[in-house]
């Protein structure tokens, strides 16, 4: 069973998540914040992670750096509902994220990325 880890400091997006992955088969972790995401990322097998951009102490871009300085194969899945001058999915792509999403989105194109990402050979992405 696929471990999937959901880093988002919103309660209702924890749940939503929790309850789609889990009626996939997959089993979930939820984090908070990305200080948290990362030390479940450090003592857990993460097959995916999903993760929020914007969240108090470690965001997501900071935590995304870390994550593929630690594990170069990370997979991981972006989102944010922020809006402004900086396109936060701009730069988690630059930082090596393959599939991003913006809040709202589509709860069946969000599985489909994880099925996606969990049969995408694990090999260091080139920078």
């Amino acid at each position: 069973m696929a471990t999937i880890l959901v880093v988002d400091d919103e309660q209702p997006i924890q749940d939503m998540l929790r309850t789609v992955l889990e009626s996939n088969g997959y089993r979930v972790l939820i984090a908070g914040n990305g200080f948290e995401g990362l030390l479940l990322h450090q003592r857990n097998r993460i097959d995916v992670t999903i993760m929020d951009l914007i969240m108090p102490d470690t965001d997501g871009i900071e935590m995304i750096s870390k994550l593929k300085e630690e594990s170069p194969e990370a997979k991981i899945i972006a989102m944010t509902g922020a809006t402004g001058d900086m396109n936060f999915l701009d730069v988690a792509k630059q930082c090596g994220v393959r599939r991003v999403f913006a809040k709202p989105f589509d709860l069946n194109e969000l599985v489909s990325a994880v099925h996606e990402e969990l049969a995408r050979e694990s090999s260091p992405t080139s920078a």
